[in-house]
């Protein structure tokens, strides 16, 4: 994964528009690509047909994904939406955007609670649960995860590795994630990348909710 490790980070911040164009970064290559899009205002990706869905993760401004004769679909921070294959899918902006976008094949294994073109919130998909941690897998398959996380207030993750690299999203409230013997805390709105068998930790102090990408080799 092209990202940096063991530093909280903002996606939106490292990746701001530049004006008149569109930019990408791909972060992870394979067949579930990982990249970084900025969009400067009144800039537009073209609608095009895809055979996969890509799953769009809204960082900041906000996005219309629009193709098939249909009027926009709006995207603002915090939403997220799983493509439709077959189908032109473009996205617009006219005030500019920030979004990661995760390739998903027909075959990975999809939660029945995320429906192809359909807007969510990933932070309303799961809920919290007093003295507990609530874990809910929203796609994966043999070489990667997408989870969502849900820590009441107290709750933690004893320290562990993961077999392959893994990137955070924090989606609500705050934590502290300690990483290689060293505490960083994060708040809604930042990332954090875990190395393969990076040792780390996760305590919520107060209730906390995050996103976590992991691949495996």
């Amino acid at each position: 994964m092209r990202e940096k490790h063991g530093e909280v980070f903002s996606i939106a911040g490292d990746n701001a528009p530049i004006p008149g164009c569109t930019v990408s970064r791909e972060i992870c290559g394979g067949e579930n690509c990982v990249s970084y899009f900025s969009l400067a205002e009144n800039t537009d990706i073209s609608a095009e047909i895809y055979p996969f869905h890509k799953l769009l993760l809204m960082n900041e401004g906000s996005l219309e994904i629009y193709g098939s004769g249909r009027d926009g679909v709006p995207l603002s921070p915090g939403d997220a939406i799983l493509t439709v294959c077959d189908a032109p899918v473009g996205m617009r902006t006219a005030s500019g955007a920030v979004y990661t976008e995760i390739m998903i094949r027909r075959k990975d294994a999809m939660n029945e609670a995320v429906r192809a073109g359909e807007v969510f919130q990933l932070a309303e998909l799961l809920p919290y649960a007093e003295g507990r941690i609530v874990n809910m897998d929203v796609v994966h398959n043999e070489k990667m995860k997408f989870v969502l996380m849900a820590f009441d207030a107290g709750c933690s993750l004893s320290e562990h590795a993961a077999p392959g690299e893994a990137l955070v999203f924090a989606l609500d409230g705050e934590a502290v994630i300690s990483y290689e013997g060293r505490d960083y805390p994060i708040h809604a709105g930042e990332s954090f990348c875990f190395a393969k068998a990076g040792r780390h930790a996760v305590r919520a102090e107060k209730r906390f909710k995050m996103a976590l990408l992991l691949t495996l080799e």
